[in-house]
């Protein structure tokens, strides 16, 4: 049987609805509290980025690695330049210490794949940023937040057909805290989808192909003869 777009959002959406009566404390989490037209129109926004994905990670991991700023309330961000760019944040239910995503939470990005298809987004690409609240080892929790970034944009690009080459995704761990005050505080792993830039939409000019030329060729040959 193949499976079609359609049938794998009406299959997330219906998981979603199934979960919400069967895990009422994780569906409120993972519901969104804005509307699709909302999403849209926080993330349909005109922003320039030059972000250095690979640096930043090597960043966390050296950071983590040479145990620096051990008190998570004195920790500088790794990039305080996300914070600047238009942004939403949501929450998305994993499995304990998992990248598996819980079946309630594919309402939640369904909506998000709602306004990333929508035309007024579709020229705009996006990062995914997953985060961890401080609680066990630093290390794991940058390696566990890229994979639930990256599980997340799964999600979006092979259940949703959001285009692939408009998401990348960041796992900061617990390396920048949302709520610095409160590191353990689940707001600390709510999820940030960040608007990084445009689409460059000019495209070089295409040669004429021999069918063409020779199409003119015989068109210029009948005027000259007339």
């Amino acid at each position: 049987m193949r499976w079609t777009s359609g049938k794998l959002r009406d299959i997330g959406l219906l998981l979603g609805a199934l979960s919400l009566m069967a895990w009422p404390t994780a569906a409120a989490r993972a519901q969104t509290a804005t509307s699709t037209a909302d999403i849209i129109e926080k993330l349909a926004v005109e922003a320039e980025s030059d972000l250095d994905l690979p640096a930043l990670r090597q960043q966390a991991a050296d950071r983590i690695k040479a145990r620096a700023d051990a008190q998570p309330q004195k920790r500088p961000p790794i990039a305080p330049q996300l914070t600047k760019l238009p942004q939403l944040r949501f929450d998305v239910v994993f499995d304990q210490d998992s990248s598996l995503i819980r079946p309630a939470s594919y309402q939640t990005i369904g909506s998000i794949a709602d306004a990333l298809t929508d035309p007024k987004t579709r020229p705009y690409r996006y990062l995914i940023v997953d985060h961890v609240e401080s609680a066990g080892r630093r290390d794991h929790n940058l390696i566990l937040s890229q994979r639930r970034a990256e599980s997340i944009r799964d999600v979006l690009v092979n259940t949703f057909k959001v285009a692939p080459k408009r998401l990348q995704a960041l796992g900061l761990g617990e390396e920048q805290l949302q709520d610095v005050n409160r590191p353990a505080s689940p707001a600390n792993a709510r999820v940030q989808i960040i608007v990084i830039g445009k689409f460059e939409t000019a495209e070089p000019a295409k040669p004429a192909t021999p069918a063409a030329a020779t199409q003119k060729g015989g068109a210029g040959a009948k005027k000259k003869k007339q």
